[in-house]
């Protein structure tokens, strides 16, 4: 609770190490489960959704979203395993399931016993029972760009692994947030290319442009200061990660697992504490 109190990210390793989700999934598994039910997938050409783009021609950045599409399941996770296995290298779209609707209380419903439905320590320490709960799926070319949450947030790494980098609400100075137009990626007329299309009227999200896997680029004068927090989950390891914290993750694929990242998300509403953060600059927190 002393981690809570103070806004400060921590892992738990090996927390859910007996749920029956780490256990039992795998590809096998979770296709025989979901069959072809009907999922919603987030389709980019980098695996870059929600993300900053910038137009080569203008110069001018937009914080684009990914085409969405409804397929069966079990294409879906095919064609993530095929990907990973460098079958498709090239000439594919990267296809990522990120929906944050409480997906695993609705598309993903069959899977749901496999899962706790709430965190006792989570719900002691924040007072709060679970508002959703989400199930990621993707490989390792599904990156979730440097953003923020509203929400108090813990991470369940279920198969593969996750690596996050983590920086402080108190270092927004260093992300370089703007306010950028919304777009969305749409399918070109004539091929199946995928280009970026202006919202209308556009949407104007603030959004951080400054990535600390590139330090050099989108730099404010206090960038430099920043000293992000690294972490990576391996399965059963769960993440507490505090509201309002900038985050950054993509997979670390496992090739005994199928060669797919899954992990699960509570999300609990930020409760109306006050703001306190300590930064580290080991990480040890984090280990």
């Amino acid at each position: 609770m002393k981690y809570v109190a103070k806004n400060q990210p921590f892992v738990v390793r090996g927390a859910a190490g007996e749920c029956c989700a780490v256990r039992k999934w795998n590809a096998s598994y979770l296709t025989d489960v979901m069959g072809d039910s009907p999922i919603k997938v987030a389709i980019t050409p980098f695996g870059n959704a929600d993300s900053v783009v910038k137009d080569t021609v203008s110069g001018r950045s937009s914080f684009v979203k990914p085409l969405e599409a409804e397929e069966p399941f079990s294409e879906f996770l095919n064609y993530v395993r095929r990907q990973e296995k460098c079958q498709m290298m090239g000439q594919a779209h990267v296809k990522y399931a990120q929906t944050q609707n409480d997906n695993l209380r609705g598309e993903y419903l069959r899977l749901f016993e496999d899962v706790e439905n709430d965190i006792s320590w989570a719900r002691i320490a924040l007072g709060l029972d679970p508002e959703a709960i989400n199930l990621w799926i993707g490989n390792s070319q599904s990156v979730s760009a440097l953003h923020k949450d509203s929400y108090e947030n813990i991470f369940c790494q279920v198969v593969g692994s996750k690596r996050f980098v983590l920086i402080p609400p108190v270092e927004a100075g260093c992300v370089n947030e703007q306010k950028l137009p919304s777009a969305t990626y749409t399918t070109a007329p004539l091929d199946r290319d995928l280009v970026v299309t202006q919202d209308e009227p556009p949407e104007f999200i603030p959004f951080a442009t400054w990535d600390p896997d590139k330090p050099a680029e989108q730099v404010t004068p206090f960038s430099h200061l920043s000293r992000p927090l690294r972490v990576e989950l391996e399965p059963g390891d769960m993440l507490y990660l505090p509201a309002l914290w900038y985050v950054l993750t993509w997979p670390g694929i496992d090739p005994r697992a199928n060669q797919q990242s899954i992990g699960t998300t509570k999300y609990r509403r930020a409760a109306p504490r006050k703001a306190y953060v300590v930064l580290s600059t080991t990480g040890q927190c984090l280990l």
